[in-house]
């Protein structure tokens, strides 16, 4: 009895398992269907999405008090220096406009950044985690979704970007 029990729970753990990574991970079912289009401007920078059409684009969601985002930033801001022919767009779901610059400020970051605390770009991807960074093709297509933080210097991202 003990034994039908166990597997059962083994079953039921598989089966819910398979059902909640149907959708998440580097290939959610968005993967190959078109980026939602968007445009957001804080004042001071704006991104329209389908204004970078015919680049390979890496989207990235992310926030200043979010720990995975700031272990992540080196890494995508030497990605940045180093691959200037991928734009990398980094919409930061931040509310206080303040502490938002002066992160941008004392991290040196020099990427093409927005503030977009209404998360009107990220509801549109359906992102909830961050930081989640989307690679966008030349066509507008989604081919890829990282969740959490990256090393943006993996060879195999890099070997991945070159044949979009």
């Amino acid at each position: 009895m003990n034994s039908m029990r166990h597997k059962l729970a083994l079953v039921a753990m598989a089966l819910g398992l398979f059902a909640t990574a149907c959708d998440r991970g580097s290939h959610p079912s968005q993967t190959g269907k078109l980026a939602p289009d968007f445009n957001v401007a804080d004042g001071t920078s704006a991104v329209h999405l389908a204004s970078y059409r015919g680049q390979v684009v890496l989207l990235n969601f992310w926030a200043t008090w979010c720990e995975p985002c700031i272990l992540e930033l080196p890494s995508l801001l030497q990605f940045h220096h180093e691959h200037p022919e991928y734009p990398v767009l980094a919409v930061s779901i931040d509310e206080d406009p303040d502490a938002y610059r002066s992160f941008l400020q004392r991290r040196h970051v020099d990427l093409i950044t927005v503030r977009d605390p209404q998360q009107t770009a990220a509801s549109k991807f359906g992102t909830e985690q961050w930081p989640e960074t989307y690679i966008i093709d030349r066509e507008g297509r989604i081919r890829r979704r990282f969740i959490g933080a990256q090393d943006w210097s993996s060879p195999e991202i890099l070997r991945f970007l070159k044949t979009l």
